[in-house]
């Protein structure tokens, strides 16, 4: 009988060693996966390989023990391969455990994300629902700011008419007003014209007869001292023919005192035309007159020598004296008969002016 070979102790442990080396790698990778997509795990326990390897031996003895040797090293590969299957599976089992963590975070996460996606998107619906009533009410306060500027431009524009209006009555009435005022105004200038023309007419009437009655006066003066002159000429001349010379210059005294006497109210006569009577001027005044001349018959000058007491009428009286300017009936007179003229006083009253 043919004693069967048994295998070897390096034979006898290759397929074993082979198997845990492939177990090894896929547990390697699953463990590589599960760290890639799964919260990391405690480290797992580590694996002790033993490998045996006995040398040949040609006793029987040798065999034997090496049979015992590998049979009891078989029991601990299975025992080992065991743990490790246990391990494997308490790895599988932390894997799928991890797994399901990993799965109920994720699931928690994406509950939380859409959480708040869903409150996000409720509040963009939100934002968006307060946007558009904004937008809204900013619309319809437009809308309402446009009717109310459309009312008060409506108003306005009436008010303007009306006011146009009230003006145009306004203008009217002012109008009318200034009409009759006008009309008012020209019928008291026109009565005031007519006032004025008769008071002018009048004037020049009352004038007219002064200076008639003054021409008369100056012309009866005249008249009357040139027949006094020529009837005391032809007088003096008879009695220078038949009287001695004591006689004949008391003649010629006689006569130049006459004539003196014919000037003054030469003078007299010629201030009438140029005096104006004023308001203030009553009869009884009387104003005594200081005046200068020169042998041709010019006045020099006039002054009040003695006043009336009235203002207006002794600048009347002065004023009517400066007026007659020259008296040409005075020029040839005598130095002796012109003497008493250069500087003299005359009484100026109304009564002597045929008031």
């Amino acid at each position: 009988m043919q004693q069967q070979r048994e295998p070897s102790a390096s034979e006898s442990y290759f397929w074993p060693s082979v198997l845990a080396i492939v177990l090894h790698v896929l547990v390697f990778g699953m463990l590589f996966v599960s760290f890639a997509f799964t919260p990391e795990l405690p480290p797992a326990k580590p694996i002790v390989q033993a490998t045996l390897y006995q040398l040949k031996s040609k006793s029987q003895a040798t065999t034997q023990t090496n049979q015992k040797i590998a049979g009891e090293a078989k029991k601990s590969a299975a025992r080992q391969t065991e743990v490790e299957q246990m391990e494997q599976k308490k790895v599988e089992q932390e894997e799928i455990k991890a797994a399901a963590e990993q799965k109920k975070e994720e699931a928690a996460q994406k509950a939380e994300e859409a959480k708040k996606a869903d409150e996000a998107k409720k509040a963009d619906e939100a934002k968006k629902a307060d946007d558009a009533k904004k937008a809204d009410d900013a619309k319809k306060a437009e809308a309402k700011k446009a009717e109310e500027k459309q009312l008060a431009d409506i108003a306005k524009k009436k008010a303007e008419e009306e006011a146009k209006e009230e003006a145009k009555k306004e203008a009217a009435e002012e109008a009318k007003k200034k009409i009759v005022e006008d009309a008012k105004k020209k019928a008291a200038e026109d009565a005031k014209k007519k006032a004025e023309a008769e008071e002018a007419k009048k004037k020049v009437a009352e004038d007219a007869k002064k200076k008639a009655s003054a021409d008369a006066a100056k012309k009866k003066a005249q008249d009357a001292a040139r027949k006094s002159t020529e009837d005391k000429k032809a007088q003096a001349l008879a009695d220078l023919l038949s009287d001695t010379p004591q006689r004949q210059q008391a003649l010629a005294d006689e006569q130049g005192d006459e004539v003196a006497g014919s000037f003054d109210d030469l003078i007299r006569a010629r201030a009438a035309e140029g005096w104006a009577r004023p308001p203030s001027a009553r009869k009884g005044m009387t104003v005594v007159l200081q005046i200068g001349m020169l042998p041709d018959g010019t006045v020099t000058s006039v002054s009040v020598s003695k006043s009336s007491g009235d203002g207006p009428f002794d600048a009347s009286a002065v004023a009517a004296v400066k007026n007659i300017g020259r008296l040409t009936e005075m020029q040839g007179m005598k130095p002796s008969d012109f003497a008493p003229y250069r500087s003299f006083k005359m009484t100026f009253t109304p009564e002597d002016l045929a008031l």
